[in-house]
């Protein structure tokens, strides 16, 4: 039961290598089949031993942009590759244009559906570049011509760019696209009250959960050396980036921050936990019981009666992993669980666990933190009094 995702009720399915996965409250089906177990049974031999998509010379492209995160893809660029390699047929390529550096392998890329990758590390999903990436993208296209372009409609760059280059190169595009195939997309409007549906435009730009990543096949996994030429515009001051502004990660929002320290029962030394949290630049979490015992105030609490939060790293000490807290971390990337019970539903959920008391790793991680600031200051302070005189002989 904690592998299964909250379901939306606005959307009870799934795109899948099978079609749509029509999803109901305990169990899920493939659509029109009438044994649900021979199906997932067939869906298991397939991953055992996947084959190439394609070995066919390829006539088409479908092309597939998305920013890198920490050298990653993240789920929602995985989904909209998947989303590429579904609707792609023997003839066609699926070709991924990264912005960044993407440090996985040819194997992974292979995993991901990819034939061919194109890396841009010039391009950080940190700065804002928008004309930059908007003329690398028309300059790919340029090149290899797809009959589709697919990007995520996320609100940290990919959703932005995809729109830039429908508007600018006057292409028919589809937003939030919940379903796709081969010859449509469809999405819902008016407030999520009408389902729309419309052939396959040129620009599609695929909403988060719409398609599932795990594909029966692989691609061919081949990088490809790339140069875009052109001096960057960015540099002319047409668009100017103001940075990053830093701010207390205390007052972040939980479902804004990338980074959460999380407290339940386990924890007694708020304070102490409150320095270690200051001390990483973590927001604060709680769960639920933590937050009835007045501990932490109701904002902080996180899981399906709290707040649903998607950080990069999610650190939970002393949390036993309540259902309803479970469903409020499982977008989080990296979960890291300590706890003393190593059969606890948080273990089955983490990434990590450490069998250890909360309290007491709390504590041995702000002695180690302060023991590396001490170490820090000792060493500045060595360098400048070891370091020459003005005017004396080095």
């Amino acid at each position: 039961m904690n592998t299964l995702k909250r379901i939306d009720p606005r959307r009870p399915f799934i795109i899948t290598a099978d079609g749509l996965r029509r999803i109901t409250l305990g169990a899920t089906g493939v659509a029109g089949s009438a044994d649900f177990a021979a199906a997932g049974s067939a869906g298991h031999h397939r991953e055992q031993a996947k084959p190439r998509r394609t070995s066919a010379t390829p006539q088409r492209v479908l092309l597939v942009a998305a920013h890198a995160d920490r050298g990653a893809l993240d789920d929602h660029a995985r989904q909209t590759l998947a989303a590429a390699a579904l609707i792609a047929d023997t003839t066609t390529e699926v070709v991924l244009l990264v912005f960044g550096e993407f440090t996985g392998e040819a194997a992974a890329l292979g995993m991901l559906g990819v034939d061919k990758l194109i890396e841009l590390p010039m391009f950080d999903r940190r700065k804002f570049a928008p004309i930059d990436e908007l003329n690398a993208l028309a300059a790919c296209v340029a090149a290899y011509a797809p009959v589709h372009i697919f990007l995520p409609d996320n609100a940290t760059g990919d959703g932005d760019l995809g729109r830039r280059y429908a508007a600018a190169a006057n292409a028919s595009v589809a937003t939030h696209v919940v379903e796709i195939d081969a010859t449509h997309v469809a999405a819902y409007v008016r407030a999520n009250t009408a389902f729309a549906a419309r052939s396959l435009p040129e620009v599609v730009l695929l909403a988060p959960n719409a398609v599932d990543p795990k594909l029966p096949f692989v691609g061919a996994g081949e990088r490809v050396v790339w140069r875009v030429d052109g001096e960057p515009v960015s540099s002319k001051g047409a668009v100017r980036d103001l940075g990053i502004e830093e701010i207390d990660a205390a007052q972040l929002a939980l479902e804004e921050a990338d980074f959460i320290v999380s407290a339940g029962n386990g924890v007694s030394d708020v304070p102490a936990f409150e320095r270690l949290a200051s001390t990483l630049g973590a927001a604060i979490g709680a769960s639920r019981v933590a937050v009835d015992d007045g501990k932490f105030t109701r904002d902080k609490q996180i899981g399906a009666t709290g707040k649903t939060v998607e950080a990069s790293v999610y650190i939970a000490f002393g949390i036993s992993g309540a259902v309803q807290h479970l469903q409020g971390i499982k977008d989080c990337r990296h979960v890291i669980a300590v706890n003393l019970d190593a059969s606890a539903p948080i273990a089955k959920r983490a990434n990590l666990t450490v069998i250890a008391d909360a309290q007491e790793t709390i504590a041995a991680l702000n002695e180690a933190a302060s023991a590396a600031r001490t170490a820090r200051g000792t060493g500045a302070a060595l360098l400048n009094s070891t370091a020459p005189a003005e005017g004396a002989l080095a």
